[in-house]
């Protein structure tokens, strides 16, 4: 069929970000701050796991509705929504283990469970778990829900193995790097699957932040460097703030791509 029988048409852009060094820093330290965060807003100011919950909870929703609207990977609103869906997903482990009782090894269960089914519903609509290809409202919902029990999970599990197994908070830390190492390496030598890889090292990254955030503001008699959650919040805050900024002015506007669809 002769060239002329096609038109372009513009791509939908991608709303989520490439995977990048930028990437995986952003990543830690938000996951790292939604830890502490979560403990400064129950504990320090007094609210409570209940309050606090719900609290967060709204303001993560909005933050969403403005992701949402984008249409398109825009930094400061992605990572919004990323910070503060740290800060719920570690809410929602903690108000299951300290409010309900529920076990640690429940929880990591439960969360591994539900985020597995999350997967194949999100696989079996869309033939895909690319984060290369969130392009639709669609699967946008899948990526959050999927990225919520990640955080949810990853809380549950490094709370796990540094408090109920007691391998402490540095030690945990080490712990999930190394195995992160591993998938890394897996991935850059033995070829492992893209998309297999990164989601593995997403869901991990959580535990890995979450043990240093509270190593460094836990008190000493409770094997922390004493840093306190105000000053750690404050200081990763700040990081993020200051990357998100960079990741704005580097990033240049590139136009929607232009594909070939056939016409009568």
């Amino acid at each position: 069929m002769p060239l002329s029988s096609y038109q372009p048409v513009q791509r939908a852009a991608n709303r989520v970000p490439d995977v990048t060094v930028d990437f995986w820093l952003i990543k830690l330290m938000a996951v790292t701050m939604g830890e502490t965060a979560a403990d400064y807003l129950a504990v320090n100011l007094g609210l409570g796991l209940t309050m606090t919950s719900l609290i967060m909870t709204g303001v993560l929703l909005v933050a969403l509705v403005f992701q949402f609207a984008q249409k398109r990977y825009i930094p400061w609103a992605y990572w919004l929504a990323v910070v503060l869906i740290s800060v719920v997903g570690t809410l929602v482990t903690d108000n299951l283990v300290d409010n309900f009782g529920v076990r640690l090894e429940t929880t990591t269960v439960a969360f591994s469970v539900v985020l597995a089914a999350t997967f194949a519903v999100w696989y079996a609509s869309e033939r895909t778990l690319s984060i290369h290809t969130i392009y639709t409202t669609k699967r946008e919902v899948f990526y959050w829900l999927a990225i919520l029990f990640t955080f949810s999970l990853g809380t549950a599990a490094g709370d796990l193995v540094a408090e109920t197994f007691n391998m402490g908070y540095l030690t945990t830390g080490l712990l999930f790097g190394g195995v992160i190492a591993v998938i890394a390496l897996a991935y850059y030598v033995f070829r492992l699957n893209g998309i297999l890889a990164f989601w593995l090292a997403y869901i991990l990254t959580r535990p890995l932040g979450a043990s240093f955030g509270d190593l460094l503001s836990q008190p000493l008699e409770y094997g922390g460097l004493g840093f306190g959650t105000t000053l750690t919040s404050v200081i990763f805050l700040g990081c993020i703030a200051a990357l998100v900024f960079y990741m704005s002015i580097k990033r240049r506007d590139v136009p929607l791509g232009e594909g070939l669809v056939e016409t009568d």
